[in-house]
C-alpha cells in the first residue's frame, strides 16, 4: 500500500507510512497487516455511542429480536443496540437471556416472562459489561440456542475485531457456547477494523445491517458465506 501511495503522491514510502501512524494515533485510521482501513466510530464510550446512528440500530433491534423464538436460551452482548434488541422483545415472550451486560440485564427487569441469567465479572467501564475470569467461567457453563454479537469492525480479511483484548476474549467465548452466531452492525462498521480480533468473519453465520447498507459492503461478506439480513 505504501508503495502505491508513494508513486501516486509522487513522495517517498517513509513519508506514507509516517502520515499513516500520524492518522493511526489520531484514531482515524486501523493499521493492518499490507495497509490501513477506516477506524471504528463505535469504539465511544458507551454514552456516547447512543446517540451514533441511532435510527439504523433501532431497525437492527427490532430485527434481530424477531429472531428469537419461545423457549429459546440466548446470549445477548453488552452494547447500545443490544438494550434495543432486549426493549423491543414481545412481552408475552418465554425465553432465556444471558448476558454480561447490567445495563441489557436491566433492561429486562419489568419483562415478565423472560428469564435472565447475568454473567459478573470484572466491570469493563468503557462498555459496561464483565469481562475477566469469573466472566470466563461463568461462560462456560452455558449452552446457548442463538448468539448475538456486537463488534466494531466487520471485515473479510481484517475479521470480526473490537477495541478492548479482554472483551474480543469474552466475545469469542460466547460464540463457542452458541449454536449459532449473528453479528448486528451497522453501516459504520462494515469495511472497518479495530486493533484486537474476535475472529475470523465465518465464526458469524449471519450479518444484520441496515436495510440502506451499500451492496458493495455487504457483497464480499455474502462473498465468504456469511447470510446478510437487512433491517
Amino acid at each position: 500500500m505504501a508503495g502505491k501511495l508513494a508513486a501516486e503522491f509522487g513522495v517517498s514510502e517513509d513519508t506514507i507510512r509516517r502520515d499513516l501512524r500520524e492518522l493511526a494515533a489520531e484514531g482515524r485510521l486501523q493499521r493492518v497487516h499490507g495497509g490501513a482501513l477506516p477506524a471504528s466510530p463505535a469504539i465511544a464510550p458507551f454514552g456516547v455511542r447512543h446517540d451514533l446512528e441511532s435510527a439504523a440500530k433501532e431497525k437492527i433491534a427490532r430485527r434481530a429480536a424477531s429472531m428469537i423464538a419461545p423457549g429459546q436460551t440466548v446470549i445477548v452482548v453488552g452494547g447500545t443496540t443490544s438494550v434495543a434488541l432486549v426493549k423491543a422483545l414481545p412481552p408475552n415472550l418465554r425465553a432465556t437471556i444471558v448476558t454480561h451486560s447490567p445495563s441489557v440485564a436491566a433492561a429486562l427487569a419489568d419483562h415478565a416472562t423472560i428469564e435472565v441469567i447475568l454473567i459478573g465479572g470484572l466491570l469493563f467501564k468503557h462498555s459496561v459489561v464483565a469481562v475477566g475470569a469469573a466472566a470466563m467461567e461463568g461462560i462456560s457453563r452455558i449452552h446457548a440456542d442463538l448468539y448475538f454479537m456486537g463488534v466494531t469492525g466487520v471485515h473479510v480479511t481484517a475479521r470480526l475485531s473490537t477495541g478492548d483484548f479482554e472483551e474480543a476474549a469474552i466475545k469469542r467465548a460466547l460464540a463457542a457456547r452458541s449454536a449459532e452466531t449473528v453479528v448486528l452492525a451497522s453501516s459504520s462498521k462494515l469495511n472497518a477494523a479495530s486493533p484486537f480480533v474476535i475472529g475470523d468473519i465465518t465464526l458469524a453465520q449471519t450479518i444484520v445491517v441496515e436495510a440502506q447498507c451499500a451492496a458493495e459492503l455487504t457483497r464480499p461478506i455474502e462473498e465468504a458465506g456469511v447470510s446478510v439480513l437487512r433491517a
